[in-house]
């Protein structure tokens, strides 16, 4: 925050006052200045500090005006830019002062305005603005006609690059289209885009809903950055390429054991049968060394069939029957 970054005419002004409090003064200017967009209400405080320590300077009412005006704090506005006009003993801001009375629902005072203004007592630039600002009141007073009848005067064909030329064949091209003189309003409209090449208007667009050109809404660049915050939350984030590299093994592995169990149980069935067949081979050997031992003893004959061997699971049920303890 430097002095030095406040306009010469401001420094000017501060110099009826001693140094260190011109500096002191002025930072709190320049302050109010930086913070306006971001933050109006601290902006309103620099300049209010400002307005405190230096209130008999005209560029400190000035600042604290302009100030207010921007953060929509328009009583403030019209009395701090009245009592600058009074110590400056000039009009500059008579414009602003009855744009601000529109703005407070008041839009006969800014009519009041135009017609008390000494019109040759104003520059061009401010005497165009009020007009402007007048025009707008009798439109917020439902008379769109005489708006336009308003602004129907020479400085509409002026050969000049200055910002009022385009603001004023704007609003006479926006009264046009209010009376439905569409054809007009195309006109002027276009007039308008030949001297604002920075596009300070909304010419293009008024242009564009006259030829039945429907604009989609643009989304709020903080809500769409907030949706797609909100949308990379839910959204399921895959698992690194080690991980997923690990992952596919496992299931490599897994696959390749369960091929490896049938051939296993295979094995085990065949064993199984051999058991089975060795155990078969020696019951018969069994029984017929007893069949050759009762017939030297001529005792009686088992009752058993032979070659019948207790099966291997208990209670007599068969391999269809038993429940599948696997499942």
């Amino acid at each position: 925050m430097d002095y030095r970054d406040l306009d010469k005419e401001v420094r000017e002004g501060l110099k009826s006052l001693p140094k260190g409090l011109a500096e002191r003064v002025g930072r709190h200017l320049v302050m109010a200045g930086r913070v306006l967009e971001e933050d109006p209400k601290l902006a309103l405080e620099h300049a209010a500090v400002a307005r405190r320590l230096a209130s008999r300077i005209g560029v400190v009412r000035e600042g604290a005006g302009l100030t207010a005006y921007l953060a929509g704090e328009w009583q403030i506005a019209i009395s701090e830019l009245r009592t600058a006009q009074r110590l400056n003993g000039t009009q500059d801001y008579v414009a602003i002062i009855a744009d601000c009375e529109r703005a407070l629902g008041r839009p006969e005072r800014a009519v009041d305005a135009w017609r008390e203004a000494d019109q040759s007592a104003l520059n061009d630039e401010v005497r165009i603005e009020l007009l402007i600002v007048a025009a707008g009141a009798r439109r917020d007073l439902g008379q769109d006609a005489a708006a336009v009848g308003m602004l129907q005067v020479p400085e509409l064909t002026a050969n000049t690059g200055d910002g009022w030329l385009a603001r004023l064949r704007y609003a006479y091209a926006d009264a046009l289209k209010a009376t439905e003189r569409r054809e007009e309003a195309i006109e002027w409209f276009t007039k308008t885009l030949e001297v604002d090449p920075e596009g300070e208007t909304e010419a293009t667009e008024r242009l564009l809903e006259l030829e039945g050109v429907v604009l989609p809404e643009i989304e709020d660049e903080d809500e769409i950055l907030a949706e797609l915050a909100s949308s990379s939350e839910q959204a399921e984030v895959p698992a690194p390429v080690g991980e997923r590299a690990e992952s596919d093994d496992e299931s490599d592995e897994d696959d390749d054991s369960d091929d490896e169990r049938p051939e296993e149980s295979a094995e085990a069935e065949d064993d199984d049968e051999d058991e089975d067949d060795e155990s078969d081979d020696d019951s018969e050997d069994e029984n017929e060394d007893d069949e050759n031992e009762d017939e030297d003893d001529e005792s009686p004959s088992d009752t058993r069939p032979s070659g019948v061997v207790n099966p291997p699971f208990s209670g007599g049920e068969s391999p269809a029957d038993k429940p599948d303890q696997t499942r």
